[in-house]
């Protein structure tokens, strides 16, 4: 089994209020993938309460393979919804394990 965890950073000049707006559009959009990508085995998406920490958003999946997370990467349903974040999105840090 591969774990895919990624973490969203937002950025500062943004209104938290559209931060948060922003981060629950994508936590609803990639947790409906699913339905759609049949060979995600699990996924969520946590939005941060801690204000003292540096990332916003983090995203964490399950895959049988690393074939199955590079298929999802370029997925047109998962493209669909990174894309919700292309405008206020400062950086982003990823491991798959």
């Amino acid at each position: 089994m591969v774990k895919h965890i990624v973490l969203f950073k937002l950025k500062n000049e943004i209104p938290e209020a559209e931060k948060h707006a922003v981060a629950l559009k994508f936590k609803a959009a990639i947790e409906a993938l699913p339905e759609v990508i049949s060979f995600i085995k699990h996924v969520e998406v946590g939005i941060n309460i801690n204000p003292d920490e540096q990332w916003d958003i983090a995203l964490y999946s399950e895959f049988n393979t690393l074939a199955e997370v590079k298929a999802y990467a370029v997925h047109p349903a998962h493209v669909a919804a990174a894309k919700l974040l292309a405008d206020v999105k400062e950086s982003r840090a990823c491991v798959d394990y």
